[in-house]
């Protein structure tokens, strides 16, 4: 009788892992859904905050119930003494997401429910992070920069809030609604890397720190959350925009690939960038410097045009490729945004972690355990004999 072996799916491509009723990303169609809302509707019509609300409690809110969550936000928005002190211990030259990371478990010890394990002390719990991660990020520009942290604004939102705190000057309603939709953009995506990070961490009922902790350490590598680094430097490697479509083909005739171009789900253009596409050409305009735009604009109708001549197929432009010269056009750090991908996407994070550990209203998470195929093979079919050190 043949030997039954395990079929390996590496990277769990097309393994369903759980259920889910927070997003849906539909790749054929392009399109991306949060609780039944397509992206593109939030994006023009809701704040951020009313996307909170979403997430977290399955609608979307009265104007109450959006002043109290408000409230409760800008309340939660200022970090203790204590954190800020550690923070201030970092070497300057640390890296913001390790920065984000160890501040996010830092917390956990100044929450005083951090030993509660019911879904509304989590709830409270992870509302807290979504306001605090927003003024730790803001509070490490200003600290690795020498200058003192910026105590939130009440009368302002979580989006013109951070631009505020990193740079002391308030934004311009313009800019502060820019960055508010890129927080809705990046709110939530579904089991990618980062959330599934999360819900695993959640299945063994660690507390919501630990795991938006490891959705902050999976977001941090290159692979998940770092594209659009790679974009503006890409961007900036190229440098005016006569240059931009010989290094199309420069890049094609290398073998390599253009940042941006290209999603592991989507096989159209990403809902995302066709949102953040204006903005980014606005705010060069607002900046007095459109370049950056242009160079985005030659390379992604050049690219896709080069793509499909070369491998006779189509190439979509995914969500990093314009929010890079976006985020560089308000004056935002190249290093801050993966940590800003962060602040936004903890909402979904918490999200995830309410859902897997109290669906149906029951504490009950499936512990995530899953298989592996040992290959070992040291010592032939059989094990291997312990050799004391004096013989070996």
């Amino acid at each position: 009788m043949e030997e039954c072996k395990p079929i390996l799916n590496t990277g769990l491509r097309g393994v369903t892992i759980a259920s889910t009723k927070v997003s849906d990303v539909r790749g054929e169609e392009g399109k991306l859904i949060y609780r039944g809302y397509l992206v593109q509707d939030l994006a023009e019509s809701a704040s951020f905050e009313e996307v909170v609300y979403l997430l977290l409690y399955e609608r979307l809110p009265s104007t109450a119930e959006l002043g109290q969550l408000k409230q409760q936000l800008v309340a939660n928005m200022p970090v203790p003494e204590g954190v800020i002190q550690a923070m201030q211990t970092f070497p300057a030259n640390a890296l913001p997401m390790d920065v984000m990371q160890a501040t996010a478990a830092i917390l956990a010890q100044y929450d005083p429910e951090i030993r509660e394990q019911s879904r509304d002390a989590t709830e409270r719990m992870g509302l807290r992070l979504i306001a605090k991660l927003t003024t730790v990020l803001a509070a490490w520009e200003r600290i690795r920069s020498g200058k003192a942290p910026v105590t939130p604004d009440p009368d302002l939102g979580m989006a013109a809030n951070f631009l505020y705190m990193m740079t002391g000057d308030r934004p311009s309603e313009e800019v502060a609604r820019f960055f508010d939709i890129c927080l809705v953009l990046h709110a939530e995506h579904s089991f990618n890397a980062s959330t599934f990070a999360a819900r695993e961490v959640a299945s063994t009922r660690a507390h919501i720190y630990a795991a938006i902790s490891a959705g902050i350490g999976s977001l941090s590598g290159e692979l998940h959350g770092g594209a659009n680094v790679r974009v503006m430097e890409m961007l900036l490697a190229i440098g005016e925009p006569e240059k931009a479509e010989g290094y199309v083909n420069q890049v094609l005739d290398e073998g390599r690939k253009i940042m941006g171009l290209g999603h592991a789900v989507y096989k159209t253009d990403d809902p995302r960038a066709h949102i953040l596409r204006p903005m980014s050409r606005r705010m060069g305009e607002l900046s007095g410097e459109t370049k950056w735009y242009e160079i985005s604009r030659i390379l992604e109708e050049r690219g896709k045009a080069a793509f499909k001549a070369r491998k006779g197929t189509d190439i979509y432009v995914n969500v990093d490729f314009y929010s890079a010269s976006l985020y560089y056009a308000m004056g935002i750090p190249t290093d801050l945004f993966s940590p800003i991908f962060a602040i936004s996407r903890v909402a979904g994070w918490v999200t995830h972690v309410l859902e897997e550990q109290y669906a149906d209203a029951a504490p009950k998470p499936m512990l995530y355990r899953p298989e592996s195929e040992y290959v070992g093979d040291y010592c032939g079919p059989d094990e291997c004999s312990f050799v004391p050190m004096d013989d070996r």
